[in-house]
């Protein structure tokens, strides 16, 4: 059986929507993870906290191989992603949302690929386009159905975290075409892609980046918005699901047909 899975914040997760709810764990060869299972209108949903339970675990240190893996083991064939983020650019404005298509990876410590030369040996992963852009476009026409602010399109920066960027990052990743950044999406990404998961994001702009913004960053204004913004995109997410066929094929997932496929 094919499912839905979605990544994200507390914020995003409302028990209420579904039924038949239950709090899960699944051992993987690279750790454990903890997921929710409920069913929405007959689909089977799984939601991933990326951060664990209480916001408890930074960016640097989310064990993305394990979620990903661990994913792909329960059945899930579409990832929808949820990250908050900042703006580089004034057209991206606090409360949009932005469904990304490519990023720029800044990270430096996080294991990034399945094919690490060990029992799957080597393997080079075209990202071409990173985000399925089939399931993107469902997104973007429930997202305007609902006369949400959205953008198709935008550069995702991956920033290794936890801490903010100062403003000369920030003015050199918008010199390298950057347009939002966030701490999460790198790996992430590429190991759906690894596992032959059609993957896309849908990015909450909660603020406006070190240097754009007047004022100084807090944590605390950014869980504000991302309150604020938390309701619509709840809806957002359940018209996805509703008009989403879990069972559909599209090319991302046979990205890794060069190698035989993604093997668990």
């Amino acid at each position: 059986m094919s499912m839905i899975a979605i990544i994200g914040g507390t914020g995003v997760y409302d028990p209420s929507i579904f039924t038949s709810v239950q709090d899960k764990s699944l051992k993987t060869p690279y750790g454990d993870i903890h997921y929710t299972e409920g069913t929405y209108r007959d689909k089977t949903i799984i939601f991933l906290a990326r951060h664990g339970k209480g916001h408890s675990i930074p960016p640097h240190l989310i064990n993305y191989r394990a979620n990903i893996w661990g994913l792909k083991k329960l059945g899930v064939t579409f990832i929808i992603s949820t990250t908050a983020v900042g703006s580089l650019t004034e057209e991206f404005k606090p409360g949009d949302f932005v469904l990304t298509d490519q990023f720029l990876d800044f990270t430096k410590s996080r294991i990034t690929t399945f094919y690490d030369g060990n029992e799957r040996g080597v393997a080079h992963l075209d990202v071409t386009n990173p985000y399925c852009p089939e399931l993107r476009e469902i997104i973007m026409k429930e997202g305007l159905a609902l006369g949400l602010q959205m953008h198709n399109g935008g550069t995702y920066v991956c920033t290794e975290g936890p801490r903010f960027e100062t403003p000369a990052e920030i003015k050199m990743f918008s010199l390298l075409g950057g347009d939002t950044v966030g701490m999460t999406n790198v790996p992430e990404v590429n190991l759906a892609n690894e596992a032959e998961i059609a993957y896309a994001t849908i990015s909450m702009i909660t603020n406006y980046a070190a240097g754009i913004s007047k004022t100084v960053l807090t944590h605390h204004e950014v869980l504000e918005m991302m309150d604020a913004s938390a309701e619509n995109l709840k809806k957002l997410i359940m018209q996805v699901i509703d008009q989403l066929d879990p069972n559909v094929v599209y090319d991302c997932h046979h990205r890794m047909s060069e190698y035989g496929g993604f093997k668990l």
